[in-house]
């Protein structure tokens, strides 16, 4: 038999927390409701009483919460981070996600015994960075961005003491993990700080004589024909004109699906899989992790990943397997 590798799930509501661990999850992450996490869209998210009944839930199951406190603290205003580590730590939290350097030592000296895990806002990539946080801090695990093939997953994996967990299935993002400086330019607002990429204040729709038109900011990020499919505004996955043509400049509408590489993960180390999509709902988080349920408990069986489709939870309709295979190289 092979190693099972955990299932980490997201959960943007405590209906989609209880249908991710129905489903099969392992372990759900979730954010509190403000500007702790890196999901803080309205009406997602939650409050102090929510988790509470969420955490109670999971450990009924035998599952796990991880609680994202992964945006970086506001200069002379570090409260509100702080809080949120001492209610992840009191509610009964199995582990924190965190980025930020004097978060991970306020978590360390005050919480010694709350397992810290480092986001992928941290964009810890090398050996250097990486053994740094677990020497420092006493870091457990690492959530690697998604820019390196499995060939240097596993070359990591040979030189650090952490466990690691990388992005299976879900958005992909043209930045250095989480550093969105096109929202950033378009709103006046960093996803670092506020948690939100492309913020809903910032959102706009308008009908024109040429189609839907969306807006970010004072940008015009798409035109949808009656018969397109209306995808909201991000600037790296818009469409404009260069040249006379119009296309996607920086990225077309797609995600990531490592679902048929899980044999290579496992050989490469990877102890851990996240799912991305907080800001989705419930029936989209239960397909989703039902489909990769059935895969990794397949190839722990030494079984061929079922052929699962979910394309029609992807953006664009369309699935890549991201840096993981650079086949361009």
């Amino acid at each position: 038999m092979n190693k099972v590798l955990e299932l980490v799930c997201p959960a943007g509501t405590p209906a989609a927390l209880r249908g991710a661990i129905d489903a099969g999850a392992d372990t759900v992450y979730l954010g509190f409701r403000d500007e702790t996490n890196a999901r803080n869209f309205p009406g997602l998210n939650f409050d102090r009483d929510e988790l509470r009944e969420g955490i109670e839930y999971a450990h009924s199951k035998n599952r796990e919460i991880f609680v994202a406190i992964n945006t970086f603290p506001r200069t002379g205003n570090p409260e509100p981070w702080q809080k949120a580590v001492d209610d992840a730590a009191s509610l009964g939290a199995d582990a924190v996600i965190l980025a930020d350097i004097g978060l991970l030592q306020y978590c360390q000296e005050t919480h010694p015994n709350l397992r810290r895990h480092l986001s992928v806002q941290a964009s810890a990539s090398n050996p250097d960075a990486i053994n740094f946080f677990h020497r420092e801090f006493d870091v457990r695990r690492v959530v690697l961005p998604r820019v390196l093939t499995v060939a240097e997953i596993a070359a990591l994996n040979s030189v650090i003491a952490v466990e690691t967990e990388v992005f299976a299935f879900g958005g992909l993002c043209v930045m250095a993990e989480g550093r969105c400086s096109l929202s950033s330019y378009a709103t006046g607002q960093s996803p670092n700080l506020c948690g939100v990429c492309s913020p809903a204040s910032h959102v706009r729709y308008e009908e024109t004589d040429l189609g839907l038109k969306s807006r970010l900011g004072n940008f015009t990020i798409n035109m949808f024909d009656e018969d397109e499919a209306v995808g909201y505004p991000t600037l790296c996955k818009g469409r404009f004109i260069a040249n006379g043509k119009t296309s996607y400049l920086f990225e077309e509408p797609t995600s990531l699906n490592a679902m048929d590489i899980l044999p290579e993960l496992i050989d490469a180390g990877v102890v851990a899989l996240k799912i991305e999509g907080r800001q989705r709902g419930k029936a989209y988080v239960e397909r989703v992790v039902s489909g990769f349920r059935q895969a990794v408990d397949a190839v722990a069986n030494g079984e061929a990943a079922p052929q699962i489709d979910l394309e029609g939870l992807t953006e664009g309709q369309r699935n890549t397997a991201g840096a993981y295979d650079k086949g361009w190289r």
